[in-house]
């Protein structure tokens, strides 16, 4: 149900006077200075227990640092309550870290300040998270400008409408900048001197129980470039023997600065680009931005598109989790044949999507007020089939893997943490569920027309890795459900795409955080439009990298390679990782 905003902003002056000190649109702003203690009244007293969201955007008078708020309360499960502070000071912006509340908030906060340079006094760990220490200058700030910038946003006058030559020049002669390269002051580095950054302080009291092995810890690189690391990704473990006694993750080797990208580009633009976040699930981080830009407009999807929305959203879901317990096998130094079984079933449905959106990965397939092109009858009885042998293929996978007796005694009991752990981590989708928390995107806050739909949201008991297996094989069979009912329903006919395709949009000026239950987990879009053709603030809330903010306490006391199979079932793409 929709909170009631008065309400709560009543409240909190009562009990905190003058800690609500305006209302922008639908969000409450803060006192930074009583941003802590509002922070714990709203968790501990009035039941908003669950921060899943934390960005910020740069204007020219102040930054503002946003932060979305949820309950996992039955009762007041909805669209939560979106709350920001105001920091006037762009020289020196501070603001109190909220880490300490909510744990899920340490990788956000840390990401504000690799990209907007607000220090959160308070904060544990405070480093630059995607880029590297000693990084000069702040991307996501407007006065930032990227090598080779020309301007703002496109379309870049030099090339549209009219170009200044007829004759095609490369960038570096295009752009009056030429190779400005951004280095900081005195970057003048020797090799020889060279010398890693201390990420990690190594606790010497920080003993783990071996039984009668006695030994020193060590610090273990694992990655950037590992198999095992599912992409660019390292983690410096700490060890005793082979005990975890610490794990630090080292991200943003891919990092290319998709949100200043998405700030440069036109609102359609940025659609193709979303496909190359989560790559393995391309289908719906298109469907998850265009939700928000559709809500910001107030679209509306014709009915058919909706359904084709649906029908390939939910084949997404079905290969990703198919290929997650794929991995976790392989993981486990067992056969290749989930692995297989799992590929074989991908092929089908990317056969499907390449023929729906002309790309098997990269389908760039939705659009504002609904899809790029229709399918055929044909393509409908095939989808069809392919669910069919979908639900049989999910029974062959169980009968083989589920009663393993070697899968169960690696797996039952490692890596568990309790639902409100998981919660205090920001964790979302079918890790949360797993631990017994009901908690699904498409109940407790519906988008598109999944609230038509008769799905259950199950759940298991411990958050161990059997039952995140077991999670992600139960919500297959709930997709399978699903797809039925949307194949059996879709409409014969009718529009798909609501009125005219503008390629250049303009969206009314105001500020949305839009989520959806990606595969993967919530997956959000904080979005700010001025009234123009671009977004002013574009922001990818990623399910997988805050996800991978509680790897650490699931892995410590778990021999190393019982966390390399944690961080597999985690489910992180490092392209949307990194971003």
């Amino acid at each position: 149900m929709a909170v009631d905003l008065a309400a709560v902003e009543a409240q909190l002056n009562q009990v905190f006077p003058g800690a609500v000190v305006d209302r922008d649109g639908e969000w409450l702003v803060l006192d930074p200075g009583q941003l802590e203690a509002v922070a714990i009244h709203l968790r501990d007293e009035m039941g908003f227990d669950y921060l899943t969201h934390l960005s910020a955007s740069d204007y020219p008078d102040r930054i503002e640092v946003v932060y979305n708020l949820y309950s996992t309360r039955p009762e007041l499960q909805g669209p939560g309550i979106p709350l920001k502070v105001r920091i006037p000071d762009r020289a020196n912006p501070q603001v109190p870290s909220v880490t300490p509340v909510w744990p899920g908030a340490n990788f956000q906060e840390r990401e504000v300040w690799d990209m907007f340079g607000v220090r959160f006094t308070g904060h544990p760990h405070l480093k630059r998270i995607l880029l590297w220490e000693g990084f000069e200058g702040f991307p996501l700030r407007k006065d930032w400008h990227e090598p080779y910038y020309e301007q703002d946003q496109k379309p870049y006058a030099s090339r549209w409408p009219h170009a200044e030559s007829a004759k095609p020049r490369s960038a570096e002669e295009r752009v009056r900048w030429r190779a400005n390269v951004q280095y900081p002051k005195g970057f003048d580095p020797d090799p020889a001197e060279w010398q890693p950054l201390p990420e990690v302080d190594l606790a010497v009291d920080s003993k783990i129980d071996v039984g009668s092995l006695n030994t020193d810890q060590i610090l273990l690189n694992i990655g950037p470039h590992h198999p095992s690391t599912h992409g660019v990704f390292r983690m410096v473990v700490g060890l005793q023997g082979e005990t975890v006694t610490s794990l630090y993750p080292v991200v943003g080797h891919l990092h290319r600065n998709h949100e200043k990208i998405g700030e440069r580009n036109l609102w359609t633009g940025m659609i193709p680009y979303t496909d190359r976040l989560d790559y393995i699930s391309p289908m719906y981080n298109g469907f998850g931005y265009v939700v928000a830009v559709e809500k910001m407009m107030g679209q509306e999807v014709p009915e058919r598109a909706e359904y084709l929305r649906v029908i390939l959203g939910e084949l997404t879901r079905i290969v990703n989790h198919l290929l997650n317990v794929g991995f976790l096998f392989n993981e486990l130094g067992a056969m290749m044949t989930p692995m297989l079984y799992a590929f074989t079933e991908r092929e089908h449905a990317l056969d499907l999507f390449e023929e729906a959106a002309g790309s098997r990965m990269m389908v760039n397939y939705c659009r504002f007020g609904g899809v790029r092109r229709d399918v055929s009858d044909d393509w409908l009885k095939r989808c069809r089939k392919v669910v069919d042998r979908m639900a049989r293929k999910i029974d062959e996978f169980e009968t083989l893997l589920t009663e393993n007796e070697i899968f169960i005694s690696r797996t039952r009991g490692v890596g568990a943490l309790t639902w409100q752990e998981m919660a205090s981590y920001g964790v979302t989708g079918p890790m949360l569920r797993s631990a017994g928390l009901a908690y699904d995107i498409r109940k407790v806050e519906p988008y598109s027309i999944y609230d038509s739909f008769d799905f259950d949201v199950p759940t298991y008991e411990t958050g161990d890795l059997w039952d995140r297996y077991r999670q992600r094989i139960a919500e297959v069979r709930e997709s399978v459900k699903i797809l039925h009912q949307a194949l059996d329903r879709i409409p014969a006919r009718g529009a798909i795409q609501a009125g005219n395709k503008p390629w250049n949009p303009k969206v009314p000026a105001g500020e949305i955080y839009s989520r959806v239950e990606h595969p993967k987990g919530e997956l959000g879009f904080y979005l700010v439009s001025d009234g123009g053709t671009n977004p002013y603030r574009y922001h990818v809330r990623s399910s997988c990298l805050i996800n991978l903010g509680a790897l650490e306490a699931m892995s410590v006391g778990y021999l190393l390679a019982d966390a390399i199979v944690i961080f597999g079932t985690i489910d992180t793409t490092m392209g949307e990782v990194d971003r």
